[in-house]
């Protein structure tokens, strides 16, 4: 039992140097390969594969898909913000379906090519790198480095083979699972996701994909190369941070 006020326990609890109350999600690296994939794909952000400095007719193009972007019509149209009051989204909606967004990004040139597919699988994977490889300078570049995760389209070493029996200049180079951070492309679609698609008030599944192509058309218009920091050297004192980290108790059978 205490007198305090309660002012003075929260500025206790405030200045405590442990807080039980506070947590953060985290995830152990289970790749065993973790470093040596991830920083392959680094090491193409800076231009370099296999220590070699990648010539002007070499090209990086991280690629993903935005799965299940729902229509969701309002019942009631949205208002736009006034003096003093933020915008009003109705709650209730109507589901108009749902679609898949796909982008590839040419990570040091900023060129942008996007579709709408029904849904994602092996052949509109396909489609993209098509709609990316027939035209230059890709084409005919000496070599296409394409930088994915580990999703169901684009899974495995059945998928690089497929992809250089496609286009034998282009490369697939995977991501180590749970590290789709580390692909550009993920941070277009956080762009789309604030500047296209949020409030999702777009009733109808046409509605959707103008959004998603008119704003892929307005991008490829401002494009720059995203500045990106997070080196080889970054991710090894990350992983080392990591490892010394205490291992979860195993529990009682």
């Amino acid at each position: 039992m205490t007198e305090a006020s309660a002012s003075t326990i929260w500025r206790w609890l405030h200045d405590d140097a442990i807080k039980p109350w506070q947590t953060r999600s985290w995830i152990f690296p289970r790749d065993p390969d973790f470093a040596e994939k991830a920083g392959r794909a680094l090491d193409l952000y800076a231009r370099i594969f296999k220590g070699r400095r990648l010539r002007p007719d070499e090209y990086v193009i991280c690629a993903d898909e935005k799965t299940q972007l729902q229509a969701l019509g309002r019942r009631h149209d949205t208002v736009p913000p006034g003096p003093g009051r933020p915008g009003l989204v109705e709650f209730d909606y109507l589901r108009g379906g749902t679609l898949a967004y796909l982008a590839a990004w040419d990570v040091h040139h900023a060129r942008l090519f996007d579709r709408v597919e029904q849904t994602t699988g092996i052949v509109p994977f396909a489609r993209l790198v098509q709609q990316v490889m027939t035209v230059e300078p890709y084409a005919s570049a000496r070599r296409v480095f394409w930088i994915v995760d580990n999703g169901s389209s684009h899974a495995g070493k059945t998928s690089i083979a497929r992809m250089h029996k496609a286009h034998d200049n282009a490369e697939l180079i995977h991501l180590p699972v749970h590290a789709s951070w580390l692909n550009q492309a993920e941070l277009f679609f956080s762009i789309v996701q604030r500047k296209a698609l949020t409030p999702n008030d777009l009733g109808s599944l046409q509605h959707l994909a103008r959004r998603l192509m008119d704003f892929g058309q307005h991008y490829r218009n401002i494009a720059r190369p995203f500045e990106w920091t997070f080196t080889r050297q970054k991710l090894d004192r990350v992983l080392d941070k990591i490892t010394a980290q205490p291992q979860p108790l195993a529990l009682a059978a």
